[in-house]
C-alpha cells in the first residue's frame, strides 16, 4: 500500500513538473523580451543600403567590432540603384523591416521624409550639421560626397580635348560617342533633374534633345559607363567620381572633368542616413546613424575605393587630392522635386 501512494506522488510531481515547464515555454514565447534567439534580437540592426556592398561591409564590420550590435543588411542592385530600396521603404510604412536607411544620394531620401516613411533623429553629433546636409525636421543628414563628372577615354582623347562642360558634350562632333545611364535610377537621374533646377525646365528640355539629336546611349549603371567608355565602345559618359576611381584602380584608360553646368559648378552628391519609422530596433539604429555619421566613418569611405570628400572642412583637407572643385549652389530639395523631369527624360532619350 505504501509502494502504492508512493507510485502516485512520483507520478503528481511529474506531471505538475511538465505542466510548469510548458507553462513557462507559453509565457517565454507570448513575451517579446523572452523569444527564442531575443537575446540577439537585441543585438542586430537591419540596414537597407544602396552604397556599393564592397565599401558598405567595411563599415557594417567596423560597426560591430565596435558595438558588438550584428548588421543585417540588404542591398540594392546596379540597374535600380536606390530606386528598389525606396519602393521597399514606401511598402513596408507601417509595419517596417528596416531600422535604417543608407542612402548613396540625397533626393529619394528627401521624398521619404516628406512622405511621412522616416523619423526624427536629433542628439549631440548633429547638433551643428550643416545646414545643407540637415533636413528642418532632423530626419536625414547627408555626409561624404561624390561628384558628378565628364569621364572620358584617355587612349582616344587628352584631357585637353575632352569636354569640359554639359554644354560641349552638346556639339555635334560628339555625336554617336556619347554614354549615360538610364535616368529613371540613381544619381543620374538626380543629376539631370538637377538641370531642370539650375537651368530652367525649357532649357533643361533643349539640353536633352540636344543629347538625343547626339544619339546618346543609355545603359544599366554609372559603372557600365565607365567601363564603355574603357572600352572605347564610347569617348565619353555622365558618370560619378567613385565608378571613375573604380576604373583606374583597374588600371583601365579613363579619367575624367567635373560636369559642369554652365560655368557654375558640378552637382556634389552627398551621401544620407536616417532612421525608418516605427524601427524595429530603435536603440540599434540609433547608434548606427551616430556611427556613420561619425568623423571615423567618413575617413573610412575617403580612403576607400570611392574616395569620397568629406563634409568636414579639416577631415577634407587631408583628403585634398579627391576635392570636388567649383561645386554646384543648389537647393537639394528643389532637385527632389523634378525627379519625375528625370523619369520623363529617360523616355525623351530612348
Amino acid at each position: 500500500m505504501i509502494g502504492l501512494k508512493m507510485r502516485f506522488f512520483r507520478l503528481a510531481c511529474f506531471l505538475n513538473l511538465r505542466f510548469c515547464l510548458c507553462f513557462c515555454l507559453a509565457v517565454s514565447a507570448a513575451l517579446p523580451g523572452c523569444r527564442a534567439g531575443a537575446g540577439q534580437d537585441g543585438q542586430e540592426v537591419v540596414v537597407y543600403c544602396s552604397v556599393d556592398q564592397a565599401i558598405a561591409e567595411l563599415i557594417f564590420a567596423e560597426f560591430t567590432r565596435q558595438t558588438g550590435v550584428k548588421v543585417l543588411a540588404r542591398y540594392d542592385t546596379e540597374a535600380d540603384k536606390t530606386v528598389g530600396l525606396v519602393q521597399r521603404l514606401h511598402a513596408e510604412r507601417g509595419s517596417p523591416a528596416a531600422d535604417v536607411f543608407w542612402s548613396n544620394e540625397i533626393f529619394h531620401t528627401i521624398r521619404l521624409a516628406n512622405e511621412q516613411v522616416l523619423a526624427r533623429y536629433n542628439s549631440e553629433v548633429v547638433t551643428n550639421w550643416p545646414r545643407q546636409f540637415t533636413d528642418v525636421g532632423h530626419r536625414w543628414h547627408g555626409f561624404a560626397l561624390r561628384g558628378r563628372v565628364i569621364v572620358y577615354n584617355t587612349n582616344r582623347l587628352s584631357g585637353e580635348e575632352a569636354p569640359k562642360t554639359l554644354e560641349d558634350v552638346l556639339s555635334a562632333k560628339w555625336r554617336g560617342r556619347i554614354v549615360m545611364a538610364n535616368p529613371e535610377f540613381g544619381t543620374t537621374g538626380g543629376d539631370l533633374a538637377s538641370w531642370a533646377v539650375h537651368y530652367g525646365l525649357q532649357r533643361a528640355t533643349e539640353i536633352l534633345q540636344g543629347l538625343k539629336a547626339n544619339e546618346v546611349r543609355l545603359v544599366a549603371g554609372n559603372s557600365t559607363v565607365v567601363s564603355m567608355v574603357a572600352q572605347a565602345q564610347a569617348d565619353v559618359g555622365f558618370t560619378d567620381t567613385d565608378d571613375v576611381y573604380a576604373g583606374q584602380r583597374n588600371g583601365w584608360p579613363v579619367a575624367m572633368h567635373p560636369l559642369d553646368q554652365g560655368g557654375d559648378g558640378a552637382l556634389a552628391i552627398p551621401n544620407t542616413v536616417a532612421l525608418v519609422a516605427g524601427a524595429p530596433h530603435p536603440r540599434q539604429a540609433e547608434r548606427m546613424v551616430e556611427f556613420l555619421l561619425s568623423e571615423q566613418v567618413e575617413t573610412l569611405l575617403a580612403e576607400s575605393d570611392s574616395h569620397n570628400t568629406p563634409i568636414r572642412p579639416a577631415l577634407a583637407g587631408r583628403f585634398a587630392e579627391y576635392a570636388l572643385p567649383n561645386r554646384l549652389d543648389i537647393d537639394y530639395a528643389g532637385i527632389a522635386e523634378q525627379l519625375p523631369f528625370a523619369r520623363r527624360a529617360g523616355e525623351v532619350l530612348r
